[in-house]
């Protein structure tokens, strides 16, 4: 069975910096997207250099500061937790270049993004109000999407970032939807992160990935903090009633740029009165 579900740990990495996830092409079937989830207590600085990937630091909650040699980014985020629903702040950083981030507030909790890069960008601060905000979806399918590096910014040379609500009772990513046949313009070949948060935090939800020809095809009961990684494939998401969906997702692949294929078989609920 391929391991796509990665479970919450805590392994503290120094005193005041506590890694959840940190998921990567040497533990998961990714050849271009990674992700980091990183808790901080008040003054701990977690540093890191970056060889060839770009990275995205999102101020999941909590307060920030974020260093890359001139820039100098202080006090970012905007709620305490993800379910305040506001889009937050976040900084690209491209290729070969070291940064530090360090906690303003109590407690912070960051999202590092990571996809290949080749081409130096500017270092850049995305802030709440970049973000673009959308709502999709009807009946029983509606989420709400804050756009923190979609396809139109062109801040990045591999990454796409964004996040995602639904509620109790709602399906997302759906009808399922895949991404990953190199056939543009009509597909293109993109893997994904989710990173999942529930509230209440015992809830759950779940996780389908699935193929055509159902060589995979696995569902996951998914819990807070919880990362789902979709190499290839559909991959829709439920949500029980009584708790509501937060998930960021991290994509990639060699073009940048987001064209998906509906499973036939249930593309039909899109088109409902």
């Amino acid at each position: 069975m391929t391991e796509l579900k990665f479970q919450a740990q805590k392994q503290e990495l120094k005193p005041g910096i506590t890694v959840i996830q940190d998921v990567t092409n040497n533990n998961a079937p990714l050849k271009y997207a990674g992700l980091k989830l990183i808790q901080l207590q008040k003054d701990a600085t977690y540093t890191e250099t970056l060889n060839q990937i770009e990275v995205c630091v999102v101020a999941l909650s909590g307060h920030i500061n974020v260093v890359e040699g001139e820039h100098h980014f202080e006090n970012i985020g905007t709620r305490d937790s993800v379910f305040a629903k506001r889009p937050t702040d976040s900084v690209y950083i491209s290729n070969d270049h070291t940064y530090q981030v360090t906690a303003v507030t109590e407690k912070a909790e960051v999202v590092l993004c990571y996809a290949p890069s080749s081409k130096q960008l500017p270092t850049k601060l995305i802030s709440a109000a970049d973000n673009t905000i959308e709502d999709r979806g009807n009946h029983s399918i509606k989420r709400h999407v804050h756009n923190i590096l979609p396809e139109d910014n062109p801040s990045a040379n591999s990454l796409l970032v964004v996040e995602v609500y639904t509620d109790g009772g709602n399906f997302s990513s759906y009808p399922p939807h895949r991404h990953d046949h190199d056939n543009l313009p009509t597909e293109s070949s993109l893997e994904e992160i989710y990173l999942h948060k529930i509230e209440p935090k015992q809830g759950f939800v779940f996780h389908r990935v699935y193929t055509d020809d159902r060589s995979l095809d696995e569902t996951m009961s998914v819990e807070n903090n919880d990362v789902v990684v979709v190499p290839k494939g559909y991959h829709p998401v439920g949500v029980p009633d009584g708790y509501n969906s937060y998930y960021l997702n991290v994509m990639a692949g060699p073009v940048r740029t987001w064209k998906f294929h509906n499973d036939p078989d249930h593309e039909w609920i899109l088109h409902r009165k």
